[in-house]
């Protein structure tokens, strides 16, 4: 199969893009970016002091990691790319795409050199480009596993988005690739570095309200009429699980703290059969923890939703909305919780450079893509039976505060 963009528009005319409907979060809400005039602003919980002596110089000559993009479609075009033009340790170095067109626009646009430019057949040649430090896989999630394990032998650092694969036996081998290479592999989970989710971790973890007793996150938009990749089984591995729905089960663990010890499922009766024939239209799905307390999680295709609440013991904290790439806002029973909207793009890919430069783990690794990845599975698998499914074998991998 010939790979392919992420490509916009995914939807009819009348019907914002799924990208739209994230960035549209923060558009509606007046919420203004913030730029990040130093690198100890950039990166969360981190000082100049606290970064290693490579950072530090990187940041001080102003010499930045190079990125390779791999798929020019709407995500990489209007959020990575203008992303990279804020970052302080890496740059935009290089692009791969199938489509001609498309490596002539980003060349003239964003001053990009032939040699950095590649499509799918000459990838691998990416390994005698030493302007290319780090390789950013933005492709149909069945093609992640392929351009994973092409660039760990390539030699670069890899980002991969989420979900990391569409089985956890691929997430394996990609994990296996980039250890045998010796070089970091990242999941694209901007979230773990975003000021309000931080917040949510902080709160949850610590528990500052006492106990979490209940979580609820819930994420969606509503599809145009087309056929997307995104409903495509074999290039997504399902529906909007697949897509929004890990937000909430990121958002529930790193709330809680814990990995769910089961998982029920159920999914809801199609409105638009003939358009989901290949996937689900909305699946719903309870986890519980080891101490009973649970998250109630929804995700759709049919429905505009974006909150992650938490009820605990002495109060409740929540964001709404929650996953959005800007305008988010969050309470908690005693009021505002008064964090900044940031770049998120900027502050992950940032974070991830630093990672490499200072050769210490990514709070993000290929472990906790498989860890997702095996929920995803239990997920459907708990639907497709209607019965409780044990999560005891999921990888135990988390974000601690």
């Amino acid at each position: 199969m010939q790979p392919h963009d992420h490509t916009t528009p995914y939807f009819s005319n009348s019907s914002a893009s799924r990208r739209e409907f994230l960035r549209n979060l923060s558009l509606g809400l007046g919420a203004a970016f913030v730029s990040l005039p130093t690198l100890a602003e950039a990166l969360p919980g981190l000082n100049k002091t606290q970064l290693g002596p490579t950072s530090r110089e990187a940041l001080q000559t102003g010499r930045k990691m190079g990125i390779a993009l791999v798929g020019l479609g709407g995500y990489s075009t209007g959020e990575l790319a203008p992303a990279l033009l804020e970052t302080k340790l890496c740059r935009l170095a290089g692009v791969v795409t199938g489509t001609p067109s498309k490596a002539e626009q980003w060349k003239k646009q964003y001053n990009i050199p032939d040699k950095n430019i590649y499509n799918y057949e000459t990838f691998d040649r990416i390994a005698d480009n030493p302007d290319i430090d780090i390789v950013y896989v933005v492709l149909p999630n069945a093609l992640h596993a392929d351009f994973v394990v092409r660039a760990a032998k390539a030699g670069k650092h890899v980002i991969c988005e989420k979900p990391m694969a569409t089985s956890a036996a691929d997430c394996r081998r990609m994990i296996e690739a980039c250890k045998k290479a010796g070089k970091k592999l990242g999941i694209g989970y901007r979230l773990h570095t975003e000021p309000h989710n931080l917040e949510m971790m902080r709160l949850g973890q610590k528990e500052v309200y006492g106990p979490v007793k209940r979580i609820i996150a819930d994420n969606g938009f509503t599809m145009g009429n087309n056929r997307p990749w995104r409903i495509q089984k074999k290039l997504s591995g399902g529906g909007p699980l697949m897509d929004m729905g890990i937000y909430c089960v990121q958002g529930a663990l790193y709330t809680k703290g814990q990995i769910p010890v089961s998982v029920t499922a159920q999914y809801a009766k199609k409105q638009r059969p003939e358009q989901f024939n290949e996937v689900e239209e909305a699946i719903s799905w309870q986890f519980r923890f080891q101490d009973g307390s649970v998250a109630d999680c929804r995700t759709s295709y049919v429905e505009n939703m974006s909150q992650l609440r938490a009820e605990a013991a002495k109060g409740w904290f929540e964001l709404k909305p929650a996953f959005g790439y800007g305008g988010l806002q969050g309470k908690t029973s005693q009021g505002p919780m008064n964090v900044p909207n940031i770049n998120q793009q900027a502050r992950q890919m940032d974070d991830f450079a630093d990672c490499v430069l200072h050769n210490k783990p990514t709070r993000v690794p290929g472990e906790m893509g498989l860890r997702d990845v095996q929920l995803l599975e239990a997920i459907y698998r708990a639907a497709d039976t209607a019965t409780r499914i044990s999560t005891k074998d999921v990888a135990a991998v988390l974000d601690k505060v």
